[in-house]
């Protein structure tokens, strides 16, 4: 199974091709990972195409697509899950949503990204990959520290006050994370992202009416 990966959740850009079979895990064969910043929308298609170009394949061999649901910030949640579900249903392909902390890092681990606004986004992991808590946005303080600490390195240790070891979403992680679901399409949910909060743009409030003397 030729399996597009995708990931819009942090500030960088995560796109990857994999061979995917059941019981085998996943054989990668091209990944680029792009400091996109707030540009999710502009890069996300471009490097498609040539994670593509790179393994030699084109969208006409894809057999499944899988993307990161977060959490992350709204905009740049929804430019992934909206392009994963246009690829998917234009190919007629299945499509599985997966929570972007479950594909950085392995084994027992505390993973924690910045979510701004002086929190962090968080969860544990057991030996065996399998989620403990979370995830959940909160302040450092309320952060459950199960060592190691991976994920975002500046903003965890400065605001843990502890030292966070950098670790990304990668290709790899994003299958490990699907596999279940791979392997049975039937049994995938919704694409439903993992914004955790309200986003940051709301619209203004309707101003009262000024009564005529």
């Amino acid at each position: 199974m030729l399996v597009l990966a995708l990931d819009t959740a942090t500030p960088t850009l995560v796109v990857g091709l994999a061979r995917w079979a059941p019981g085998s895990g996943a054989e990668v064969l091209a990944e680029r990972a792009v400091a996109s910043g707030n540009r999710h929308a502009e890069l996300l298609t471009p490097t498609i195409r040539a994670v593509l170009a790179d393994a030699g394949h084109s969208m006409g061999d894809l057999d499944a697509v899988v993307t990161g649901l977060g959490p992350g910030p709204f905009t740049g949640l929804r430019v992934g899950v909206v392009t994963a579900a246009a690829v998917a249903d234009a190919r007629g392909l299945p499509v599985v949503g997966v929570c972007s902390l479950d594909a950085i890092g392995s084994g027992a681990r505390t993973v924690v990204t910045d979510a701004r606004r002086k929190e962090l986004y968080w969860a544990t992991y057991a030996a065996d990959d399998r989620r403990t808590t979370g995830p959940a946005v909160d302040r450092p303080e309320d952060v459950v520290r199960t060592p190691p600490l991976v994920g975002d390195a500046v903003a965890g240790s400065q605001r843990l006050g502890v030292p966070v070891t950098a670790a990304e979403v990668t290709t790899a992680g994003l299958l490990r994370a699907a596999a279940p679901q791979l392997g049975a399409p039937a049994t995938a949910g919704p694409l439903e992202p993992l914004y955790l909060r309200r986003p940051d743009a709301v619209p203004p409030a309707l101003r009262k009416a000024v009564s005529q003397p």
